[in-house]
């Protein structure tokens, strides 16, 4: 395999010529810009990434924080990022945190040694004190779940108006016992979506009734169980369901099914999120859609930017209530 040195050679030209030619310096002129490609070209050279990239004191990768892999809601957001990282020479490297400080550390570490170029955190459960100290001298975004009092850029949806778009839906269907299938309050979009779901009881005069509020450690389908059985074993029986994910919602749906009610005839449901399996369920899932993908999208393009020293402003997305045979059977 041709050096660097080679081409320089066939080229007539110095190593550091050929070197600002990789590089796109605008000091070449055209005819040696010319004369270098050819040689490349001629020679099959292919100059070293992590040479040319260490020179720039960039290592073209960025870090992407979830705290679990097997939560289908990251899946179209990590693909968005991806999709875009590429598009702009950038390689992902997805860190699964398992909400770990020891391994929090070590990923910011790697920003900090210049092993990696930014961060994108979908951690709700991330060291906000740390990420904040860090985000003074490094790029970093949040992406859906973010510190309300940080400085951080974030892009997210409006967690209390989707929340509480999905219970009025419920209300509006003549629902008036409607319980809340929620997550540990100490994150924000529990709090939030909570926020939505009182909200929209207050508003048609119905009470928050705290026995119909469950909170679950996890978010996982087997968690969502948890929760209905308890819901089910109550004095007095819920009619409606509003959950704050898909997984929880689904994992509802199969208790519903296996006490032998029917949905939405007995209970109506609604999840959060949209993830794929919430169209393979029966009945079918009626939830808020996020725009996963182009969260993704959207986070990866602010962290390049604040990574290329522009300015970079928070974003709220869009969302849409879709209404499926789970509250419309």
């Amino acid at each position: 395999m041709a050096n660097i040195q080679e081409v320089a050679q066939k080229a007539g030209v110095s190593v550091a010529t050929v070197s600002r030619v990789l590089n796109q310096h605008p000091a070449v002129t055209a005819k040696t810009k010319l004369k270098v490609e050819t040689a490349i070209k001629e020679l099959n050279y292919e100059p070293s990434m992590l040479g040319r990239n260490l020179r720039n004191s960039e290592s073209r990768l960025l870090l992407v924080l979830i705290p679990t892999i097997s939560n289908p809601f990251y899946t179209e957001i990590i693909n968005g990022i991806e999709d875009t990282a590429i598009m702009n020479d950038y390689n992902i490297l997805l860190c699964d945190t398992d909400s770990n400080p020891q391994r929090e550390n070590i990923y910011f570490n790697m920003v900090k040694n210049k092993l990696a170029d930014g961060i994108i955190s979908m951690d709700p459960a991330v060291d906000m004190e740390k990420l904040n100290g860090l985000a003074t001298q490094y790029p970093i975004i949040q992406c859906s779940e973010y510190d309300e009092r940080g400085t951080i850029p974030y892009v997210t949806i409006d967690n209390k108006l989707a929340a509480y778009r999905a219970v009025k839906h419920l209300i509006k269907l003549g629902h008036e016992k409607i319980a809340l299938i929620n997550s540990d309050e100490k994150f924000l979009y529990a709090r939030e979506r909570r926020a939505g779901y009182e909200k929209a009881l207050k508003e048609f005069g119905l009470p928050v009734q705290e026995k119909w509020i469950y909170h679950t450690h996890q978010l996982e389908f087997e968690y969502g169980q948890q929760a209905m059985k308890k819901l089910l074993q109550r004095d007095e029986r819920p009619t409606a369901i509003f959950s704050v994910s898909d997984t929880l919602a689904i994992g509802a749906l199969k208790e519903i099914n296996a006490h032998g009610l029917n949905v939405p005839e007995d209970i109506a449901i609604v999840g959060f999120d949209k993830i794929s399996f919430s169209n393979m369920t029966n009945p079918t899932l009626t939830t808020v859609s996020q725009p996963m993908y182009k969260m993704g999208c959207t986070a990866a393009t602010m962290l390049i930017d604040k990574i290329q020293e522009r300015q970079v402003e928070s974003i709220i997305l869009d969302h849409e209530l879709v209404i499926r045979e789970s509250t419309m059977g």
